[in-house]
């Protein structure tokens, strides 16, 4: 692994070592559940097995700081068959806001598009999460609907916006992320 210095994000395979930093990234926001159940460090370790699988068709992309320490996770739950994956993303709270999640989306899309050999990629988000449209949009993904009450939440039925990103789409000009290992 190369060495980064600063700020420097990059990006590589998830795997058993973040346990504790999923568990912590899972502890402080209790809006993170919508992406699974982590509680303690067991939960994490399963969590991350969910991606380390051999043969697997889910892949957990690590975001992680210029220590090696993951700070967000953007995954791609791919279909063979029709070359097309459903890609979501989280970032630990205490790392928001700093534009470092739609980067993190730019580059894993952009790989999957290239070297992943996919050819469409698809996220959806709650219609109340402004913040995640505008990762979205970033990443080079066009809104393509809504999907009302997909989500029971809280007792009540929730809207989700859905995007599409085509390997012919137009690409963000923004450089992406080094990938240290996929």
């Amino acid at each position: 692994m190369r060495a980064m210095t600063g700020n420097s994000l990059a990006l590589r395979k998830i795997r058993d070592e973040d346990a504790a930093a999923v568990l912590v990234a899972f502890s402080a926001d209790p809006a993170m559940i919508r992406q699974g159940r982590v509680t303690d460090i067991d939960e994490a370790q399963r969590y991350i097995r969910t991606y380390t699988q051999i043969g697997a068709e889910h892949h957990g992309v690590a975001v992680v700081d210029a220590l090696d320490t993951l700070v967000g996770m953007v995954g791609l739950d791919v279909y063979p068959a029709d070359r097309r994956a459903w890609l979501y993303y989280w970032m630990n709270v205490s790392h928001r806001g700093r534009g470092w999640a739609s980067l993190a989306v730019r580059s894993v899309a952009d790989w999957a598009l290239t070297d992943g050999g996919l050819e469409r990629l698809e996220l959806g988000h709650r219609a109340d999460n402004l913040a995640s449209g505008a990762i979205a949009r970033r990443a080079g993904f066009i809104l393509e609907g809504i999907e009302r009450g997909k989500f029971f939440s809280e007792g009540q039925r929730v809207d989700v916006l859905t995007y599409g990103r085509l390997v012919s789409d137009p690409w963000p000009m923004r450089s992406p992320l080094p990938i240290l290992q996929m």
